[in-house]
Parts: C-alpha cells; structure tokens; sequence
C-alpha cells in the first residue's frame, strides 16, 4: 500500500525506540545540568557537572530548559494531544505554576510573557499566546531561544507523523513565543528527533520540506553555515543561533558512536559558550534519539536531577507515557 503525504505510519514501539525515547529526556537534561556552570561565562576545555550558574544549582542540577520541558512532559503523559486546546491549557497552568513554585532562573522573554497571563482574558493557553502575540507586537527581538530549548517532549508525541509533530512544535512554542523564526526552528528540531527515535539516524535537512516554501533556502543557509562552522556562538541566545550551535555540536561526533557521541558531542556544545545550558540541551535531545538512553554516560545519569523532585531516570521514563499513550 503506498503512503500518502502527511499519512501516519504505525510505529513499533520496540525496546530500540523505547530507550531512543528515553534518550531524548534524559540526554536534553544531562546537556542542561552540564551546561549550567558555564552559561555566559568562560567556556570550559573539560565540562563538569558542578553546579552554580546563574541559579545557582546543585551539581547535577538541571535548570530552566529541562524544567520548562518537565512541564510539557507531564502535561502530555499518558498520550494526551497537544494538538487540543485542553492539553495546551494544562501545560499553561504547568509554566505558571512553575514561575511561581520552581523557576530557578527565567530567560528574559518567557518571564515578560508569563508575567503578563493577569493581563487577558481567555483559558489559560489563549491568556499565554495573547501575551506572547503582545510581546512580539512591541520589540523586534522575539525570536529567543526559549521555546526551541523545551521541544525534547514534544518531539515524543507523534512518532507516527512528521506533519502532526510540526503542528505540536508550533502550537507549544506559541505559549511564550510569536515568531515564525522560532516557529520553523522548532519544526525543524522536533522533527529531526522524531525521525531518529524511530530510525536511528540524525538528519535535519528533511524537515524544511515541512516548512512554507518561502523559508526553505534560509534554512538551507543557516544549516549549510551550521556545519562548515560558520555560527556565532554569542547569538545563540536567537533561536537560528541556538539551532545552528546545536546542529554544529551533533555534527561534529559524525565519525564516533554510543557513549562517546553524547558524552563529547554534548561537552563541544557546552565549549561553545554563552548560553551553555540551552545549547547543550538542545543537542543532547537529538544526541539521546539517536543512542538512546543506554548510551548517556553513567556518572551524568547518576548525578542529573531537578524541579520538579525528578531524577534523571524518572524524567526519562516519562517518555514511555508520551509514546505510549496514544494521541
């Protein structure tokens, strides 16, 4: 039987997919916790989980990506879609009960949004994209980093459908950000990890045909930059910036597998600089579908930890709910 464009394929969840899945959790927040030292200040030639930061954090202490993140996740456990207003509501509620109970440190832009919800009417998603539609209105720097940093879970939730896992990428960074720049970043990195928990492999070129036509050779640009090294790691707080830093960390572990991708892969993203943290969860999230959850390195798995009360594992195993639940 021949597919159909934007047709969903059944996926088997084999034991294969099941630890990539994992893997997108648990290596996103061990790239967080490991950045965390580090973020804008002097890189590091050897990465270490120890703590401080702009929190500060415990050693092995994840930090905002990782929280903002927890937050999707567990408002997505159990397979609930995020293709339904219901879903968006609960992780609505989820970041504002994270501002006031757990955020450690808020980027500049999520805590303008999240700080404006009293000012509209409207179910708790509609309140958030309001303000983000009002914040975009009023600056020309509203494409920032910070929903791209948090799309690991969202890449879960429809391993069976590039075209749906667009429209979660979309609709989920629209909590915080109104931006078409960050729109497409987060369509093309949710898709790039999508397609490695179900195959293995790490590409992002495919998923620009997901995008408006009218965009595709920029993002042809940026990524051919991306990989020739051609990036400056002092924008990286810009979405295009941040996905390029993290594409260019994931390639340059091309010629290396398992633990030694991640692990390396993940320390040049941090040896990047500025914003650690975000870079390195990013990349750690493609990293982690592509190895999976048994590849992350043991003494990063060991210490990683945070908001909400999680361990490293109990984080990852949440992606077994997501795949599982059935959207």
């Amino acid at each position: 039987m021949t597919t159909q464009p934007g047709e969903r394929q059944p996926i088997e969840l084999t034991p294969q997919v099941e630890d990539r899945a994992r893997g997108v959790l648990l290596a996103s927040a061990c790239g967080d916790a490991l950045g965390v030292p580090y973020e804008f200040a002097k890189p590091p030639k050897h990465p270490e989980m120890i703590g401080g930061g702009l929190g500060p954090y415990d050693p092995g202490e994840w930090s905002d990506d990782t929280q903002m993140a927890a937050c999707i996740a567990q408002g997505i456990s159990g397979g609930a879609s995020l293709l339904k207003d219901s879903t968006l509501d609960v992780i609505a509620d989820n970041f504002m009960t994270w501002l006031r109970e757990g955020a450690s440190d808020v980027g500049t832009q999520t805590r303008a949004v999240l700080g404006a919800y009293d000012d509209f009417a409207g179910s708790p998603s509609g309140k958030l994209k309001k303000a983000a539609r009002a914040y975009s209105e009023q600056t020309d720097r509203a494409a920032g980093n910070g929903a791209l940093m948090r799309t690991a879970p969202v890449a879960l939730a429809y391993l069976d459908s590039p075209i749906a896992t667009a429209q979660a990428a979309v609709a989920v960074a629209g909590l915080t950000h109104d931006d078409q720049l960050v729109d497409e970043s987060c369509i093309l990195w949710t898709e790039a990890v999508r397609n490695a928990v179900v195959t293995g492999d790490i590409a992002i070129r495919p998923g620009i045909e997901l995008l408006r036509s009218e965009s595709q050779d920029y993002w042809v640009k940026a990524i051919d930059d991306a990989e020739a090294g051609n990036l400056n790691a002092h924008q990286n707080g810009f979405t295009v910036g941040a996905l390029q830093c993290s594409w260019n960390a994931v390639c340059s572990v091309s010629e290396v597998e398992g633990v030694e991708a991640i692990q390396l892969g993940i320390e040049n993203a941090v040896r990047l600089g500025a914003d650690t943290d975000t870079i390195a969860a990013i990349a750690g999230s493609l990293l982690g579908a592509a190895w999976g959850a048994s590849c992350v390195p043991t003494v990063w798995r060991e210490a990683v930890h945070g908001w909400p009360g999680l361990t490293g594992d109990q984080y990852a195993d949440l992606a077994l709910t997501i795949i599982g639940g059935g959207n």
